[in-house]
């Protein structure tokens, strides 16, 4: 009589550790998904970084080929007097033979992601000549980039000088 209540002790026991043992596993898989989780919106932001720079490097060489495929269809950019240029506008602008830049440097930037959208906003500076007159921007900017059909594109783009200056 007694071998028999050991026995289901025993096994009691038993179910015992297996079942915190799964419940611990589980806890870790859990926790590994929320790093992970976690880990996606860093991935994001560091690509659309990386687009921004590499806009910035096709902007100073003049790579109308690059910034074609960064723009969407319906990109829109205010620049620091207040004009505004779509997407055509702005690419035959930057192809205009007369702009040479010099110095383009983005910093400070911050990136905000929502689902398929990414804000970014930072400070820039740039430098060259246009038409043969030295010019110098010191300012802010905020692009919007938006993944269509699975591709990063920025599609409005607003750029402001401070009023001290």
């Amino acid at each position: 009589m007694l071998r028999p209540l050991l026995e289901r002790e025993k096994m009691r026991r038993l179910m015992k550790i297996t079942i915190s043992l799964l419940f611990l596993a589980s806890l870790a898989v859990a926790a590994l998904d929320s790093a992970g989780a976690q880990n996606k919106p860093d991935t994001a932001s560091s690509r659309i970084l990386a687009l921004e720079n590499k806009w910035n490097a096709a902007y100073k060489r003049g790579d109308i080929a690059t910034m074609e495929s960064l723009l969407g269809a319906d990109f829109i950019i205010t620049v620091e007097d207040g004009s505004t240029f779509s997407k055509s506008g702005y690419i035959a602008h930057n192809g205009d033979s007369s702009l040479h830049v010099e110095i383009t440097e983005m910093s400070g930037l911050n990136v905000r992601m929502y689902v398929n959208t990414a804000v970014v906003t930072g400070a820039y500076h740039e430098k060259g000549t246009s038409n043969g007159k030295p010019y110098e921007f010191r300012g802010r900017f905020t692009d919007v980039w938006m993944n269509i059909n699975g591709k990063w594109q920025v599609i409005a783009s607003h750029y402001s000088i401070p009023v001290s200056q």
